[in-house]
């Protein structure tokens, strides 16, 4: 384990499943899996032209489960493929980024053995996530005050995601060998 400080408030340990040939595969297979879920279930918005989905729980259950390195890349890649696979292209880009940063904050705050700690990664990674696409909506990709339509879903998904994802999160961490810990 290694230990990142970020204050007084809190320390973050991190595990030892990296860059290895273990730790890219682990994140291969939480990568598809959040494409999976994030296409099985989708709710278009005509006006952003985005969706809503369920997608938030598999990149939950893969930072509170893994840590930072595999919820980033779980979540980055596996929802920037489900939008390109679901014809969603246009958001590509920014939801790399966004549910990128939303795995990595999730696995920096969760201490992975305390449940209010997971719910807190939930709140901070899911608020990121939802300031994230509003900002690029509005701004960069110019929807102007609609991009307010997309707030109440992209709640919902975080919400739903924390239902799901965080016991989801809790039962693997319990079953898992401790190679992947």
């Amino acid at each position: 384990m290694t230990s990142i400080s970020l204050g007084d408030w809190m320390t973050v340990k991190q595990p030892r499943l990296k860059t290895g040939v273990l730790g890219i595969a682990v994140s291969a297979i939480m990568a598809a899996l959040v494409c999976v879920a994030t296409v099985i279930v989708q709710i278009p918005n005509p006006a952003t032209r985005g969706y809503i989905n369920i997608g938030d729980a598999m990149i939950f259950v893969s930072a509170l489960t893994f840590g930072s390195f595999v919820g980033g890349i779980a979540g980055g890649v596996g929802s920037a493929l489900a939008d390109v696979v679901s014809g969603y292209g246009l958001y590509a880009p920014f939801t790399l980024v966004i549910k990128g940063l939303e795995g990595v904050l999730a696995g920096l705050i969760t201490n992975r053995k305390n449940v209010t700690r997971d719910m807190l990664a939930v709140a901070i990674a899911g608020s990121e996530m939802v300031f994230g696409y509003f900002f690029s909506e509005f701004y960069l990709l110019q929807f102007g005050w609609a991009a307010l339509t997309e707030v109440p879903g992209n709640i919902f998904q975080i919400v739903a995601g924390g239902v799901i994802g965080v016991p989801l999160a809790l039962v693997l961490r319990r079953r898992l060998p401790e190679a992947l810990k």
